[in-house]
């Protein structure tokens, strides 16, 4: 029976000529590192979001038990991420808690459509600068209101509110004994996560994000520190599937425009994190339909159990390849031990000091923000660094959705832009020519409304005194405007050229 298990793992993205034992020893020890990986993001992401901690850990199962066992992704793992935090606790705040299962389980089953049409290759088509882009304004945004859950404070509700309200909650901190001590706990997270890393035998046993949450937790308990700590509800209390009166919300507009931008985020996300992991190992590839069917069949589960939406994530998903994981096994088993984990010792969750999770997706937001990228990416491709900030700014300034979509039609546009080059050819003007002859002018390339001033400049340019024959067999594409607008500007350029010499005729020398 074991033999049969691990044969079944190894079929679906095992290393050729591997043992069975070899193999699961290998997938058991990562599955563990993941573990511990998965639990303080899981819980801090779901507080961060405005929602239960155990609703974060149930959506981490979910990517264990469901989405790990499905084909798709060998060695990449899924759960609930820091790039979705900001959109959840917007849907929270506007639509509330129960509404969430709705919103994430139809963002599942788009998602398993998409996959069915065989559209997730179609997500390697967006520009990396949008994608970019919008991580780096999830991070702006994310860093921003855990400043406040920093001190314990309650953090405004737009992106803008809180990057405007930072002065007055230094202000505020200053003040107050207790938020400073909260504040404190945060930034020795936040440094922990730094530093550890360093010492390469300590990060061997223990990852940074659980060194740094239990190294708080101990100061907390140990100096019974007066700073907020998670609540916890239990497991089974924190399920809340979504009722028929919750479905009746997917009329207004609003709600649909939160469910396609959980869908694209998460699905882009996946798709992203997946090429980034296929680069860490040489086992198979990955098939993007499937692995979109994968992540939509575990949403869905999400949203039938009002849990978090889930992507792959990379955070989780290096750390499985860097453990040496060979198969889809680890992240299975990884989902065992967090659903034991909340099974068991629920209570652990009630000691967690909420700075500590704050610093956690301070980093982890820092950590979206491609700052190391974005210097070399204006020295080369000035266009992409712009969509690149120009998408990051529209996040903060309006909301995930409207920022991506201004990021995607200025991707699009400057692709437009870039092909739709044009020339125009005169002949008949050189010296010697009759000037009784119209010119003849070809325009050869892409005529599109983009260049269409570009066109008409130079046609303005050419001598008033004599007619025009124009021929646009040289253009590979011309869209109707421009199509439109050349034929207009040569009728009236002829027409004015016949008028003025028609005048000169009747004139008497």
């Amino acid at each position: 029976m074991r033999n049969s298990l691990l044969d079944r793992f190894r079929g679906a993205g095992g290393t050729p000529g591997s043992s069975g034992a070899g193999t699961f020893r290998a997938d058991f020890t990562a599955s563990l590192v993941v573990f511990l990986v998965a639990v303080p993001l899981c819980v801090g992401v779901a507080v961060a979001s405005g929602v239960p901690a155990e609703l974060g850990l149930i959506t981490g199962i979910v990517g264990g038990l469901v989405t790990g066992f499905l084909p798709g992704s060998s060695l990449q793992v899924s759960g609930p991420a820091a790039g979705l935090t900001v959109l959840v606790y917007e849907a929270v705040e506007q639509y509330g808690v129960a509404a969430l299962g709705v919103l994430v389980l139809v963002s599942g089953l788009l998602q398993l459509a998409m996959g069915a049409f065989g559209l997730g290759r179609w997500f390697r088509a967006i520009s990396v600068a949008v994608v970019q882009g919008m991580l780096a304004g999830i991070g702006l945004v994310l860093i921003a209101g855990q400043l406040y859950a920093l001190a314990d404070a309650k953090a405004p509700t737009s992106g803008l509110d809180k990057i405007f309200g930072i002065p007055e909650l230094i202000g505020d901190v200053a003040g107050s004994g207790d938020a400073l001590k909260a504040v404190a706990v945060g930034v020795g997270t936040i440094a922990v996560l730094v530093l550890w890393p360093r010492f390469r035998k300590g990060a061997k046993v223990l990852p940074a994000p659980l060194a740094a949450v239990a190294l708080a937790t101990a100061s907390t308990v140990i100096f019974d520190l007066p700073i907020a700590r998670v609540e916890v509800k239990g497991l089974l209390d924190a399920i809340q599937p979504p009722g028929g009166g919750e479905f009746q919300a997917l009329a207004e507009v609003g709600v649909i425009g939160t469910v396609l931008a959980f869908t694209l985020i998460a699905s882009a996300e996946s798709l992203f994190s997946a090429a980034a992991v296929d680069r860490l190992h040489d086992g198979p590839r990955t098939n993007y339909d499937k692995e979109l069917m994968a992540q939509g069949a575990g949403n869905a589960v999400c949203g039938v159990l009002g849990a978090l939406p889930m992507t792959a994530v990379i955070v989780r998903s290096a750390a499985n390849v860097h453990a040496g994981a060979k198969t889809k096994a680890s992240r299975v088993l990884h989902g065992v031990w967090l659903l034991i984990f909340a099974v068991l010792f629920p209570s652990a969750l009630g000691i967690i000091p909420v700075a500590t999770l704050a610093g956690v997706l301070v980093y982890s937001g820092w950590k979206l923000i491609p700052t190391k990228d974005l210097v070399p990416l204006w020295r080369t491709h000035r266009g992409e660094a712009i969509i690149l900030i120009v998408t990051a700014g529209a996040i903060v300034i309006t909301n995930m959705f409207e920022g991506v979509i201004i990021g995607l039609l200025m991707a699009v546009a400057k692709t437009a832009w870039e092909t739709s080059h044009v020339h125009v050819e005169v002949s008949g003007r050189e010296d010697g020519d009759d000037g009784d002859q119209p010119l003849h002018v070809r325009v050869r390339g892409h005529a599109t409304f983009l260049r269409l001033p570009k066109l008409l400049d130079e046609l303005e340019g050419l001598p008033r005194e004599r007619e025009v024959e124009l021929d646009l067999t040289g253009l590979r594409h011309v869209d109707h405007a421009c199509e439109m607008a050349l034929a207009t500007w040569t009728e009236r350029h002829n027409a004015v050229v016949k008028r003025d010499t028609a005048v000169e005729e009747r004139v008497p020398a």
